[in-house]
């Protein structure tokens, strides 16, 4: 009789094997049948003593299963814990090799842009020994021959100097004159607000806006890259890695001018075309105020040490707001260049060092917002140059803000690949668009009616300002995107990059 284990709840004793047959017995069993029926083997017949059986003992590490592995259900259900077991391993160590790999990009992403950051300081460092070079032996020369400056230019210099640190300070008149037009900017835009403009484009027209247009003549092919854009009517304005500022005409389909006078590249524009001024601030600590007609900068403005990061017009359209790395912003005339207010950023409260990154003015013109390197966000009061908010959230410099028409939002961008939006009313960020791992912003805007956002950087994105859902998202440009602006009523969008091109996108049935 072959040996079956009994399907209960006991153990089964120790089997044993028969040499004459080569059969497996529970060894409780075959002895009883060895004393019933005699010494012999029950499967051949052959003669069995108790003595020959040979007890089977399993290896010490091996472990039997639980009886309950003896129905087929229990195995059944065993073998499906395990398969669960491998399936759910599987899925983690996926996810963990997706982690990885952002991971990975994201560090690869950094090496690359720390390589071309080195690259590019390498190469401003052989030309600033170059320029030294030859510097060097022409103010030898001037000490030597005692002439090489007359009294007018030195009169100038000196002058130039002492308007650095002049600050004549904000007076009353001015103080009134910036009230009595947030006032009137303020009723009238309650006023607007509650009216739609009929001519704005539809959500679906901007959803279905395609790349009309690519301008690539606008700035020098030998400094590729154009680092700023700012669009009034049919002006597009930009300023380029080749130290000049660029005016585009939509109407006439035709380059305005190209003004020059820059000593390194310009990093913010702004555009008056009703005054037909533009005003740009560059790497070189220095703002210049254009006049187009004559292509003449009829203005220089040193308010500051070191590079322009921000530039704003006032509502007025008489006064400028200026940031810098010299960690300070000021408040400045625009026809006069007479320095009104020079503030450090930080207030006082934090650790020098926290350079001034974006600047940008309310609509009401009363309050402006600057960005730092310290990842934050100040809110300032004109009239009284201080800080009366501070937001904190994001966690890398802040490069770019924007307030909305309707005077309640205002959009922040940062490094770490998001759009915050802040309530100024509660003080509080209420909406933030993160972006995927690796995404970088350059610039955000709204239009002019407050019911689109855009953003440039690693592309070009448009989102609908109640919902706060992406509309559209332009990946035309062939490196990072610099700068985006809204043309009037939202019927076509420009963007600047990179790759020495500015990009209009619109219907394409529509005649810019």
């Amino acid at each position: 009789m072959a040996f079956v284990c009994a399907l209960s709840n006991e153990v089964p004793e120790t089997p044993v094997v028969s040499p004459v047959s080569g059969s497996v017995f529970e060894k409780r069993l075959i002895e009883k049948y060895i004393q019933e029926n005699g010494p012999k083997d029950p499967i051949n017949g052959e003669r069995l003593e108790l003595k020959q059986l040979i007890e089977l003992k399993p290896a010490s590490f091996l472990k039997s299963k639980a009886p309950t592995h003896t129905s087929i259900p229990a195995i059944l259900k065993s073998l499906q814990d395990e398969w669960d077991a491998t399936m759910l391993y599987s899925f983690t160590m996926k996810q963990q090799l997706q982690t990885a790999l952002q991971e990975l990009s994201h560090c690869l992403y950094q090496h690359d842009a720390a390589c071309r950051v080195v690259a590019r300081l390498s190469t401003e460092l052989s030309k600033a020994r170059e320029a030294l070079a030859i510097l060097k032996p022409q103010q030898a020369e001037q000490r030597n021959g005692a002439n090489g400056m007359n009294g007018d230019e030195q009169d100038k210099e000196q002058a130039g100097i002492s308007n650095l640190n002049e600050v004549l300070g904000i007076s009353v008149e001015i103080k009134m004159k910036l009230h009595e037009t947030a006032a009137l900017l303020t009723q009238g835009r309650k006023a607007k607000a509650k009216i739609i403009p009929p001519s704005l484009a539809s959500l679906e027209d901007v959803m279905n806006y395609q790349m009309v247009a690519s301008l690539t003549g606008l700035h020098s092919p030998s400094s590729p890259g154009i680092m700023c854009l700012d669009v009034q009517n049919e002006w597009i304005v930009t300023g380029g890695n080749d130290k000049m500022v660029s005016i585009y005409d939509q109407a006439s389909k035709t380059i305005v001018t190209s003004l020059k006078g820059h000593t390194k590249k310009v990093m913010n524009v702004a555009c008056l075309q009703d005054e037909k001024l533009v005003v740009s601030g560059s790497m070189d600590s220095t703002a210049r105020v254009w006049h187009v007609p004559t292509s003449r900068c009829i203005q220089t403005i040193n308010a500051h040490k070191m590079a322009i990061t921000g530039l704003s017009v006032h509502p007025t359209k008489d006064y400028l707001l200026l940031s810098s790395l010299d960690e300070h912003w000021s408040f400045v005339d625009l026809e006069s260049g007479a320095i009104y207010a020079r503030v450090r950023g930080d207030d006082g409260e934090s650790e020098p060092g926290m350079a001034i990154t974006s600047a940008k003015f309310h609509p009401d013109g009363l309050i402006f917002a600057t960005g730092t390197f310290g990842a934050d966000v100040k809110v300032w009061d004109v009239k009284e140059q201080q800080n009366v908010a501070t937001f904190t959230g994001h966690g890398g410099t802040v490069v770019a803000v924007d307030f909305s028409e309707n005077g309640y939002y205002l959009a922040t961008a940062a490094d770490d690949a998001s759009v915050k939006l802040w309530d100024l009313r509660k003080l509080k960020n209420f909406k933030t668009i993160q972006m995927e791992p690796g995404f970088k912003i350059t610039d955000v805007v709204f239009d002019f009616s407050g019911s689109y956002l855009a953003l440039a950087g690693s592309d070009v994105r448009v989102y609908a300002c109640k919902s706060w859902s992406e509309v559209s998202i332009f990946g035309e440009h062939t490196a990072t995107a610099t700068g985006v602006r809204f043309g009037n009523d939202a019927r076509w969008i420009a963007s600047t990059s990179m790759d020495r091109s500015c990009k209009i996108y619109s219907v394409q049935e529509t005649q810019l």
